[in-house]
């Protein structure tokens, strides 16, 4: 499976890219930057060089990936969502040496506009809404809204929001796999088939 690189993008040597991998107009890969197997590069992505990128990872337009950022397999970056890299930037001061790393953990979504601030992890299929701001740790398969983000529900692997009044332990079924997933304070877990 060959790659796609647009003539308009810029992949700089040493970037490392994986099978089957689309980097679309105007987009610029720095060198360093390792991506996965049939990722997808929207206009005008700028991937920084202290980057990893998982397989399966679509990036929307206007998304720009500075370093100590992780993006583990089949993440989703909605168009124009943000990751910053320094807590408190100055023009002035060089923090360079003060990157907090960021993780995004595998199958998590951020909507369009929604920004993520350095030194948190989104848990595995988190789902982030458009315009949210993440200021904190996120658990796994939580649906997030709000400035500051906070959590108003539970979301499936599949991305359908789960039955469970807000803040009770249970257990829901996703209404369109049917798998079960068991929530006990802000742990929710997928449980095995039966």
């Amino acid at each position: 499976m060959d790659n796609l690189v647009h003539a308009s993008a810029i992949v700089d040597a040493g970037a490392i890219l994986g099978e089957g991998t689309r980097i679309w107009h105007f987009s610029h890969v720095c060198g360093g930057a390792r991506i996965g197997d049939r990722c997808s590069l929207g206009q005008n992505v700028f991937i920084a060089s202290d980057v990893v990128i998982g397989h399966n990872v679509k990036i929307q337009n206007n998304v720009s990936v500075y370093d100590a950022v992780v993006l583990e397999d089949d993440v989703f970056c909605g168009p124009s969502m943000v990751f910053t890299n320094v807590h408190n930037p100055r023009a002035a001061v060089v923090r360079k040496h003060e990157y907090r790393r960021t993780l995004v953990r595998r199958g998590a979504s951020i909507g369009a506009n929604a920004t993520v601030v350095c030194g948190v992890t989104v848990g595995a299929y988190a789902m982030i809404g458009a315009g949210a701001v993440v200021t904190r740790d996120v658990p796994d398969f939580a649906l997030m809204a709000g400035v500051p983000a906070r959590q108003i529900g539970w979301i499936s692997r599949h991305g359908e929001r789960l039955d469970l009044p807000r803040g009770a332990d249970g257990r829901a079924r996703c209404p369109h796999t049917g798998d079960v997933y068991s929530v006990t304070g802000r742990v929710c877990t997928l449980q095995p088939a039966d």
